[in-house]
């Protein structure tokens, strides 16, 4: 059996990582080829579903932190907005609120 270190499709990176640049459809020399390739695959996702949950992670714990501000920005502007229909409220017609009494002089 040959040793993944002998073939030519082994490589490894400078921190001691482990890769294989074979297809394994095309340049898998022994069946044993193919199920280490399979694991490395494996790991490989792995590694880097454990990094996307971490980063998911630290986005929801920023969200967290954020959240105090945003319900205090939305408060806020609740009141700006309410204010501002409270200031325009002259504008509107009073027959909204004088049901039933005639408009203008003579009626």
């Amino acid at each position: 059996m040959i040793q993944c270190k002998d073939c030519e499709h082994f490589v490894q990176g400078p921190a001691g990582q482990v890769g294989f640049k074979c297809d394994p459809f095309s340049t898998i020399k022994e069946p044993e080829c193919l199920v280490k390739w399979q694991l490395l695959r494996t790991s490989e996702m792995s590694q880097k579903l454990d990094r996307l949950v971490s980063a998911y992670e630290a986005t929801l714990s920023i969200y967290k932190k954020f959240a105090p501000m945003q319900e205090k920005m939305m408060r806020h502007m609740e009141r700006e907005i309410e204010d501002q229909d409270e200031a325009d409220s002259w504008k509107v017609d009073d027959e909204e609120t004088e049901e039933g009494e005639p408009e203008g002089p003579g009626r």
